[in-house]
């Protein structure tokens, strides 16, 4: 309980009703927004994957993976899914997807190990997406184009909301402030990696901060991501680390930054090997998806994921992530935002 944000004063803008409209239209325009955008296809996506291929995201190294035997197949195991961003350069070689090309699909998980607060739920829904890049688009510069065009799409929708409910007035800012965690880092030394993200988004509102995952002079991360599918170890050609990152946006409703997007260019073949030894992951060079790497099956790609329920809760402008999203909450949490005007379903 100590975890959760208590706004003085919140009161919701739209009722029960107006919010699962709400959804429903953000969903779907942002969804059309995206796709356009990116030249993305809808594919249809697994709920869980079989354990052992390599296959499933390991975020941060740490979480565990809700599993379950198969009784058609021996009591083999399955994993349900953290996210898809193995899974979809899979498919972008099954689809035969052409480079400027690319699909997206609604990712459902479970994640059983998170710290349930005002952002983070036990279920998780976001758009994941993937395209086919050319070699030559393996660089920064091409990274934050295609970062200013999924920002672009979502002021559209906040602009599409607003003129849906008046009530609810626009706060995102016109363009998105791109900086790198090393910069970062130099900027604001005293603090910890949340408490930068806090001060940079406040101060300019929309951030990508690019160079997730390798170690800054400080011989720290800022913050935790898998050797094994964004490329975070390349020296760019900015002269800094980094191929990746996040896209946070600075919410007045909670008064902190919110993460919207985890995004980045993946692996090569050369990157996989170098952030696997990075790590000490050499042993994931077996496996079926990496093996599918390494023997070059697998298409040069960028992609990412965009947390519905987040981009609803923001611009619905919300304080409890469970105001948009049915999932399970503590009684005392429930009680206690009950009482302080959240209403979660």
């Amino acid at each position: 309980m100590s975890k959760l944000i208590k706004p003085e004063g919140y009161k919701p803008l739209l009722d029960m009703k107006q919010t699962e409209q709400g959804i429903k239209l953000i969903k779907e325009f942002f969804q059309q927004n995206i796709s356009t955008e990116l030249r993305l296809r809808r594919v249809t996506a697994p709920l869980f994957v079989l354990k052992g291929l390599g296959i499933n995201d390991d975020l941060n190294g740490v979480e565990r993976a809700v599993t379950f035997p198969i009784k058609d197949l021996g009591e083999a195991r399955a994993e349900v899914v953290h996210s898809l961003a193995k899974w979809k350069r899979l498919s972008l070689a099954e689809y035969e997807v052409e480079p400027g090309y690319g699909i997206y699909t609604d990712m459902n998980a479970i994640r059983a190990d998170e710290e349930l607060d005002n952002l983070h739920s036990l279920y998780v829904d976001q758009w994941d997406w993937e395209a086919v890049i050319t070699d030559e688009q393996r660089t920064s510069a091409y990274l934050c184009d295609v970062v200013d065009r999924i920002y672009a799409a979502i002021r559209r929708t906040e602009y599409l909301t607003c003129e849906t409910y008046p009530q609810i007035k626009p706060f995102l800012p016109e363009k998105i402030k791109i900086i790198h965690s090393e910069e970062l880092l130099q900027m604001y030394p005293d603090l910890t990696p949340k408490e930068r993200e806090d001060a940079i988004t406040k101060k300019y509102g929309a951030v990508f901060i690019i160079g997730i995952g390798a170690e800054l002079s400080n011989g720290e991360k800022h913050d935790g991501r898998a050797p094994d599918y964004d490329d975070w170890s390349t020296v760019a050609e900015n002269g800094r680390q980094g191929l990746n990152g996040d896209i946070l946006i600075w919410y007045p409703v909670l008064g902190r930054s919110i993460e919207l997007s985890s995004m980045g260019i993946r692996v090569n073949k050369e990157s996989l090997q170098r952030q696997l030894t990075l790590t000490g992951k050499e042993d994931r060079m077996s496996l079926y998806f990496h093996q599918k790497l390494m023997n070059g099956e697998l298409p040069l790609c960028i992609g990412g994921g965009i947390g519905q329920s987040r981009l609803c809760m923001v611009l619905l402008q919300k304080a409890h992530i469970g105001e948009i999203q049915a999932s399970i909450w503590p009684d005392d949490m429930r009680k206690e935002c009950k009482e302080l005007g959240m209403q979660l379903i």
